[in-house]
Parts: C-alpha cells; sequence; structure tokens
C-alpha cells in the first residue's frame, strides 16, 4: 500500500463524492448526501497517514490502491 498525506486523502475524498462540512483544528470532516458516516481527515502539513488510518479510509471512501 502507497502511503499518502491527508491532502492527498482529502482530494480523492472530494473526487469521489464527499464533500468538507467543517474544519475542527487540523482535522477536516467530510459528509455525503444519504450516508451516515463521517470521514475525519486530519491535514499536518505534508505528513503521511498512518497505515491503519489510512486503510479505514479507504474502506469507507471507497478507493483503492490504484486511485492514490
Amino acid at each position: 500500500m502507497k502511503s499518502v498525506s491527508g491532502k492527498r486523502m482529502a482530494a480523492i475524498a472530494v473526487k469521489q463524492g464527499w464533500s468538507l462540512k467543517r474544519v475542527n483544528g487540523s482535522h477536516h470532516i467530510f459528509t455525503q448526501s444519504g450516508r451516515d458516516e463521517r470521514l475525519v481527515i486530519p491535514i499536518h502539513g505534508n505528513k503521511s497517514l498512518k497505515p491503519g488510518l489510512q486503510r479505514a479510509l479507504m474502506k469507507l471512501i471507497p478507493c483503492s490502491d490504484e486511485d492514490l
């Protein structure tokens, strides 16, 4: 699995139909109409996301390794 930054993961989420609802510090909260889930993506400059968080976000968005 390729490591990506929070900025890149947020861009992928927007591309998949998620919209930025609000920002709380460095955490960007995304929602999608018709779904109860929300995405919380930490954006700390260009630091990479940790593997477990990245995998969980990839399942919720959904996206694959090719999309990264």
